[in-house]
């Protein structure tokens, strides 16, 4: 008898909408919950090199928390290519500038470094407030951690 070992194809794979309220959630913790479920981790059918994960939106991004004393003492780096080009952003000036953007950075530093990760990140939609246009799709509230 010979077992044939079973590999999910992206078509056929239902792919489902999650709500997450990020408010006084850890950034981390959160981070790699989400990570999950845009991979698709949390399924039985999942493949590591399909993507095979669902749709997840974010709210209240700006209200998300750091431990310690992170949010003085964490800098996010960005180099422009050129000869003096590198900028740094403390946590806490990033949050009140592009509250949406600390989230982001955290789950994509948690997805795959190739083009299946970048195609996972774009099923990741993050809103600073309450408010989101995917109520169409009718996303499942879920509480994380």
């Amino acid at each position: 008898m010979i077992t044939k070992t079973f590999m999910a194809k992206e078509d056929e794979v239902a792919k489902k909408w999650y709500l997450v309220d990020a408010e006084d959630q850890v950034l981390g913790r959160l981070a790699s919950e989400i990570a999950r479920r845009l991979r698709g981790k949390h399924k039985a059918i999942f493949t590591p090199h399909n993507d095979t994960g669902d749709f997840v939106v974010v709210v209240n991004a700006e209200k998300v928390r750091l431990t310690g004393r992170k949010m003085d003492q964490k800098v996010y780096y960005r180099y422009s290519g050129f000869i003096g080009g590198l900028k740094e952003t403390v946590a806490k000036t990033l949050l009140i500038k592009k509250p949406t953007e600390m989230l982001m950075l955290a789950v994509r530093g948690m997805l795959p470094k190739n083009s299946l990760g970048r195609r996972q990140l774009k099923k990741l939609k993050v809103y600073a407030g309450d408010q989101h246009p995917h109520s169409a799709q009718k996303p499942e509230k879920i509480e994380l951690l």
